[in-house]
């Protein structure tokens, strides 16, 4: 039983080590962030164009370009991203995930959410905005955002970077957001 114990503590160290270190190489300076945030819009749109309707209708839309997510039975996801409202940027945000459950492995993705109107938007600068753990999300893919719509005022589309998880667990993401000082625009 012992050495059981001792197998289960070695496996999480590299998960544990992965997601430490994907949160340090994450926090990136202003503009850093603003240009892998760019970045990642221009990959989405590449994937599928169709996603540009999500773009031109919303109130504002946060981009999250690496989020590094690591977990055995407990796990942990975090980012930073930028929120853009009317296409520039306008405030850096950060996003907390926890989950308990059936999972191994650990991954790195990019994810983008989209605020339906200015009072969902509003929620997310104020920091009274969190995803429960059934949100859903739309795996960006040719064609997907066709199909996508709005739920409870947020569109959510993500796309796997790297890595591999097996999951079957409950979580809920938390925002945090604070707007850029005026020589970050």
């Amino acid at each position: 039983m012992a050495s059981v114990v001792g197998t289960m503590r070695t496996a999480r160290l590299p998960i544990l080590v992965a997601v430490l270190c994907a949160s340090v190489a994450l926090a990136a300076d202003d503009a850093e962030l603003i240009s892998a945030a760019q970045a990642t819009i221009a990959t989405f749109k590449k994937t599928d164009p169709k996603i540009d309707k999500f773009f031109g209708s919303a109130a504002g839309y946060a981009v999250f370009p690496t989020i590094g997510k690591g977990g055995f039975v407990v796990g942990g996801a975090g980012g930073d991203g930028v929120l853009f409202v009317g296409g520039k940027p306008v405030g850096r945000s950060s996003m907390g995930q926890a989950t308990i459950g059936l999972q191994l492995g650990g991954q790195a993705f990019s994810e983008i959410i989209f605020f339906e109107t200015p009072a969902t938007l509003s929620d997310f600068q104020k920091g009274n905005f969190a995803l429960a753990a059934q949100a859903s999300a739309v795996a960006i893919s040719a064609g997907a955002a066709a199909q996508a719509n709005y739920e409870h005022g947020v569109a959510i589309f993500t796309a796997t970077k790297t890595g591999l998880m097996y999951e079957a667990s409950v979580g809920g993401q938390k925002f945090g957001y604070h707007p850029f000082a005026s020589k970050a625009k």
